[in-house]
């Protein structure tokens, strides 16, 4: 049976910290799907298309990456795509209390899904996507934050 992950998140833009934990995450299981969350609520830089787009260029040489969307409960979303885990990263110890706080609901919800907390690399551990949004919107360097795609549509984004 294949193992599948669901990596959720806003993405907005995905980083080279996001495509530490896919490749992690890729050792560990056959296939993890990049769920992008809409999160109007963050307002985010980016469409749910172009976030996915954006995702399925910087993985495509990445076998078992997919990406796409998904506006249900996390759970619902992953029971329908036959996964059994949640991928989630912990960057500094003030993300754990949130991502407890959201796997014990999920759990609760399902108790056949599990949450698995990964750290990336620690030269990706000051890393988000709200600084590199900043960052480039100053028009300052993006680059080996993200991937050369990202690089390229944040400075194109950002000369508007």
């Amino acid at each position: 049976m294949k193992r599948i992950a669901i990596y959720p998140g806003t993405f907005d833009p995905i980083t080279n910290g996001h495509i530490d934990l896919i490749k992690r995450t890729l050792k560990i299981f056959d296939e993890v799907i990049v769920a992008v969350a809409p999160s109007p609520k963050k307002r985010p830089l980016f469409t749910d298309k172009e976030r996915v787009a954006l995702i399925k260029q910087s993985t495509k040489k990445l076998t078992g990456t997919k990406a796409e969307t998904f506006s249900s409960l996390l759970v619902d979303y992953a029971k329908k795509r036959k996964s059994t885990a949640i991928i989630r990263g912990l960057r500094a110890v003030s993300d754990f209390e949130y991502e407890l706080q959201m796997a014990l609901m999920n759990r609760n919800l399902d108790a056949n899904i599990e949450t698995v907390f990964m750290m990336p690399s620690q030269e990706y551990t000051f890393l988000s996507s709200t600084m590199v949004k900043e960052i480039a919107s100053f028009g300052g360097s993006v680059k080996g934050l993200v991937p050369g795609v990202v690089e390229k549509t944040l400075r194109e984004k950002f000369k508007k």
